[in-house]
């Protein structure tokens, strides 16, 4: 079954970028067990990094990559004995990232934690940007749909996980404005469970649910997009700018959707001069995001250059608002006479159904390759003095950070979805 009212636009900050690794340890490395490990760190890792610009790449192949990477990363981190004690490696290696909103000032930390958490940043990034890419096909289908709202909720419980059991972890906390800091997480976190109630509010109106219920969950939807916007608002205006007008344009569009669907409850019960006030406040919100639309086209920052007033989904909506007061106004002229009320009805609606939740998630164990024999294998003493050789663990000059190629997404026919 294809939903063919669904169609989605999403914003979507850039993919981290990172400078390679060799993961070689001259001299510190004896034995083919441990070179062995080495060499899959290094090979997992651009395998990995290859998949999130890939087009072909899947939910599955995306999680048995991560896991064949981190299960390996795992032993530079965490000790092999179960204990507290975390690895005699955490620090041997320096790693370089960019952030979503700085541009291409990378920063670097020696600390495979650092890597851990970067790395399973962008994997968080590439389930937004495939949901994103699904939403936006023509007709999707309904299992398509529930990969959207998975992909999401998957998001949402990575950077959770991030956010409460390895970010804190970090001997150098994030500088203000980075992925890492406790701000810019949580709005991912919040933005991801927004988009994925907005697959579950298409769900409902495609199936025909009460009003009473698609307005709960539009006004809950639109709360989030407003607490997502709140937790940005400190940040640096020329970087967060963009995303900014984004979640502002989806809060007023969602609000615009509870005060449509509210009015079709009022007018149910016999309100109908309550309806049409709440209708006409759905278009005072509509009129909003639509005046925010042009804006966030005009507002220069990371993010993809769209018009998102021309998309679909942002259109059916002022239809629906202008039919359904069009309707209320009728009604009232033949039926109810009613007086229409000079304040807008409350909004005080609470969803019992279909609120998301981040799907738990943890990274997996310590790879089976790494034995106590192996770590012996690697011996610290051994490592060059900086004085006489170039400390390996720090950069090379030339380990510049490349930006990420993403692949350029061109808007389905009919659509109008852009995904950067």
């Amino acid at each position: 079954k294809h939903l063919e009212k669904m169609t989605h636009w999403f914003h979507r900050n850039p993919l981290k970028a990172t400078a390679p690794v060799s993961f070689n340890y001259y001299g510190v490395v004896s034995g083919p067990a441990a070179s062995k490990i080495c060499s899959d760190l290094r090979s997992s890792r651009a395998r990995l990094l290859e998949l999130f610009t890939d087009l072909s790449c899947n939910p599955e192949m995306m999680k048995n990559a991560a896991d064949a990477y981190f299960s390996l990363l795992q032993g530079f981190i965490n000790s092999l004995d179960e204990s507290t004690q975390e690895s005699k490696l955490r620090y041997i290696q320096n790693f370089k990232w960019t952030d979503t909103l700085q541009g291409q000032v990378p920063s670097a930390q020696q600390d495979a934690v650092f890597e851990l958490i970067s790395m399973g940043f962008n994997v968080a990034l590439w389930y937004t940007k495939y949901a994103s890419r699904l939403a936006g096909k023509e007709n999707i289908t309904e299992d398509e749909a529930k990969e959207v709202h998975r992909s999401l909720k998957i998001g949402a419980g990575i950077f959770k996980h991030l956010k409460e059991s390895h970010i804190p972890k970090l001997i150098t906390p994030a500088e203000k404005g980075r992925d890492l800091e406790a701000r810019l997480i949580e709005a991912y976190i919040i933005q991801c469970q927004a988009e994925a109630q907005e697959v579950t509010i298409a769900r409902a109106i495609e199936l025909k649910h009460a009003p009473g219920l698609i307005a709960a969950l539009a006004y809950e939807t639109a709360n989030f997009y407003q607490k997502a916007d709140h937790t940005l608002s400190s940040l640096e205006p020329a970087y967060s700018a963009k995303w900014r007008k984004y979640l502002h344009l989806k809060m007023c569009f969602y609000t615009a959707y509870a005060y449509c669907y509210h009015g079709q409850t009022l007018l149910a019960s016999d309100k109908c001069g309550e309806a049409i006030r709440s209708l006409q406040e759905a278009e005072k919100f509509y009129a909003k995001a639509e005046a925010l639309c042009k804006e966030y086209g005009e507002t220069k920052g990371p993010g993809p250059t769209v018009k998102p007033s021309g998309h679909l989904f942002f259109r059916k909506l002022g239809n629906l608002v202008k039919n359904t007061l069009e309707k209320c106004q009728r009604e009232n002229g033949f039926i109810y006479f009613q007086k229409i009320p000079a304040e807008a009805p409350q909004l005080e609606l609470k969803a019992n159904y279909g609120l998301v939740e981040p799907v738990p998630f943890e990274f997996p164990p310590t790879s089976a390759h790494w034995t106590p024999e192996t770590l012996a294998a690697f011996d610290l003493t051994k490592r060059p003095k900086e004085d006489t050789v170039r400390d390996w663990s720090k950069p090379k000059p030339e380990e510049a950070v490349k930006p990420v190629k993403e692949p350029d997404i061109k808007p389905q026919r009919d659509t109008g979805c852009s995904i950067s």
